[in-house]
């Protein structure tokens, strides 16, 4: 009784997955249940039949599954890969930017320092051409003053 419960399970299962049986496999599941109305007990020899077939039947089922999923596997690696470098090219495009983008801001700020050291160059070429032109007018006048106190001195001497 237990082996024909399981029977019919399993014959149940298969017809509820046609696409991987053929339609000779599915003629011989319903063949068995035509005869399984005329007699109640099978033999031996067809049970052992039956069970080989439904044994190849899942080999079968088994392989094409692993089939399905090695080739999903792969194609999962495949775009994964693919991802991957489109990653990496991107970036290396924004590292190749930023690095641009860096050497443009170093050379203005090269420009603007070079600009603001000219200013003070000339600030300090002005401030020393004001300081030369002071000491000879310091140096005029401490000649002048020398020659007023010789002057004076003689004056002085005279009177």
């Amino acid at each position: 009784m237990e082996q024909e419960t399981l029977r019919k399970e399993i014959f149940k299962a298969l017809r509820l997955h046609p696409d991987y049986i053929s339609t000779e496999t599915r003629e011989t599941i319903d063949r068995p249940k035509a005869n399984n109305q005329e007699t109640s007990s099978p033999s031996s020899v067809e049970m052992q039949k039956w069970n080989h077939l439904l044994q190849t039947k899942i080999q079968e089922i088994s392989s094409q599954l692993q089939a399905e999923i090695q080739e999903l596997r792969n194609q999962l690696r495949g775009e994964i890969q693919e991802t991957a470098n489109q990653l990496r090219k991107e970036i290396q495009e924004m590292n190749s930017q930023l690095r641009t983008e860096m050497r443009e801001m170093v050379g203005k700020l090269e420009e603007k320092m070079d600009e603001r050291f000219n200013r003070l160059e000339t600030k300090v070429d002005s401030l020393r051409i004001e300081l030369s032109e002071t000491q000879e007018t310091v140096d005029f006048l401490s000649s002048k003053t020398l020659q007023h106190e010789r002057k004076i001195r003689e004056l002085y001497r005279q009177q």
